[in-house]
């Protein structure tokens, strides 16, 4: 079973992947070790070549959970978690990783109009949605492993940050 943990970059999905108890498969080591189709121009960044991607991951189907770490592992996914974070977080969280502005209101905006979550619900037949706002990694991960583990469900819906900039 594959299970996407995705969401925009910077809501916590590589943090939180190294404490869930499941082998876990990191989408943007397959794309910089070879899968991808160079490099996107205006972007600066590597473009995943999502046949080989696909091709790779299809051959590591099994009975126990396998996690895909990626804010774009829900492609290759039946379920996805997605991780949500507030924008007035996840902006400090990205400027520290030097990301450029434009690069930093592409993934605010993203995240602001739920784009992931809205491709997950498009290509998944389960999805669940965290919000991750305020929570420790190890709160986190415990609330991935309780879904996985048929303990809860957190269907999508239920983070809006519309709140967050309009709330007067």
């Amino acid at each position: 079973m594959r299970i996407a943990l995705t969401g925009t970059p910077g809501t916590g999905k590589t943090t939180i992947a190294e404490l869930v108890p499941y082998r876990v498969i990191d989408i943007n080591s397959l794309v910089k070790g070879g899968m991808n189709v160079g490099t996107d121009p205006d972007r600066g960044c590597l473009e995943a070549d999502m046949d080989a991607l696909n091709a790779h991951l299809s051959g590591l189907d099994s009975d126990e959970p396998l996690i895909l770490d990626g804010h774009f592992s829900h492609h290759f996914a039946d379920w996805s978690i997605v991780l949500r974070l507030s924008p007035t977080t996840l902006r400090p969280r990205l400027e520290s990783r030097g990301y450029k502005e434009s690069k930093i209101m592409e993934n605010l905006e993203a995240e602001a109009l739920d784009v992931i979550l809205v491709e997950a619900v498009e290509q998944c037949s389960r999805v669940d949605e965290i919000d991750t706002t305020g929570k420790s990694a190890a709160d986190v991960a415990k609330i991935v492993t309780e879904l996985i583990q048929g303990l809860r469900r957190l269907p999508p819906g239920q983070v809006d940050w519309f709140t967050d900039f309009f709330n007067p």
